[in-house]
């Protein structure tokens, strides 16, 4: 009863280490003259995938690498069927012509590399899949590669942002420090958990990874979309989410894996499948929905390349969690 109980506990502590993380540590970047266009696209989203790298870091020391590869990818599937799901349903979200053409191919490359690296039987006939220390820094260099676009980005944008809360100096490192001893002991517990309840069950715990602790470690994405939308704000909305998938695949299963080397169950293909699958559908819906367009002039079907923003509407939000809904009653039969 204690370890189920410390389980439960253990998402409220990763969902509220990684809050006051973000806070504390915005406060003091802002101390140091850091601009608030580059708090929010590093530490706020750095902020809510530090649930799932957390998670991943301590499986990856116990060896758990189902736990570890079954968060990620459930947790990229959750955050567009799921959370882009619920966010759409809420409000249509307008998706600007950047992240349409830009972040959401980054997104779907992540997860094609990450389908080349794994896949050493299936595409070099080895004798075993393996996300290997090497693989893990190349994944980390994509990774240094996608920040030095965020960079590029901030600094062409240098527009004045609002929103962020200000609190003492003094308070503003205890949240920092007191956030980052939230997501260690949270993600402690939240692995132990799910090894005992896999175990107790009798199911695997990739199971358990592509589920209950994928839907947990995203908590803070939807929550963040989910009002972002609410309010209106579309960019926060779609830019929380495929910029934690991005950093899910990059940098913490990078990092996973360069810790130590993770087997790939080539069984896992499937849901690599449904999160390539997923990304390539927000990309196509973005043109179905409604779209702003500048002047084509003479050539009218070139609108598609033109416009300067896309919609992605309520419809197609609801087939998002239809989608969903079929993926985890696929989950449970199959496991």
């Amino acid at each position: 009863m204690l370890i189920y109980l410390l389980f439960a506990v253990g998402f409220v502590f990763l969902i509220k280490g990684a809050d006051y993380l973000v806070e504390g540590s915005t406060v003091l970047a802002k101390r140091f003259g850091v601009s608030d266009l580059i708090i929010g696209l590093t530490i706020v989203s750095f902020g809510t995938s530090a649930p799932e790298l957390i998670v991943n870091v301590v499986a990856s020391f116990q060896g758990s690498t189902d736990i570890a590869i079954g968060n990620i990818l459930g947790s990229n599937i959750a955050n567009i069927l799921l959370i882009l799901g619920v966010a759409a349903a809420i409000h249509p979200l307008i998706v600007s012509k950047s992240t349409t053409w830009k972040e959401i191919p980054f997104s779907l490359m992540a997860a094609i590399v990450l389908f080349l690296l794994a896949n050493d039987a299936l595409i070099d006939k080895g004798p075993a899949s393996l996300l290997s220390r090497i693989d893990g820094l190349m994944l980390i260099t994509y990774f240094a590669l996608f920040m030095l676009y965020i960079i590029h980005v901030a600094m062409a944008d240098r527009q004045k942002e609002d929103g962020f809360k200000t609190h003492p100096l003094w308070l503003a490192f205890l949240m920092t420090i007191g956030g980052c001893v939230g997501l260690f002991l949270g993600g402690k517990w939240v692995v132990d958990g799910a090894v005992v309840i896999a175990r107790n069950f009798g199911v695997s715990e990739s199971l358990i990874g592509l589920t209950i602790i994928a839907v947990g470690t995203s908590l803070p994405e939807l929550v963040t979309s989910a009002v972002a939308a609410y309010r209106k704000n579309s960019d926060i909305a779609i830019g929380n989410v495929v910029g934690s998938n991005i950093f899910n695949i990059f940098w913490v299963l990078g990092l996973s894996a360069t810790i130590r080397p993770m087997p790939f169950n080539t069984a896992i293909n499937t849901d690599l499948y449904v999160v390539m699958a997923a990304t390539g559908f927000l990309f196509l819906f973005a043109f179905i929905g409604k779209k702003e367009q500048e002047s084509a002039g003479r050539f009218p079907f070139l609108s598609i390349f033109t416009s300067r923003k896309y919609q992605l509407e309520r419809w197609q939000g609801v087939l998002f969690l239809v989608g969903y809904a079929s993926y985890i009653t696929y989950l449970i039969m199959r496991g």
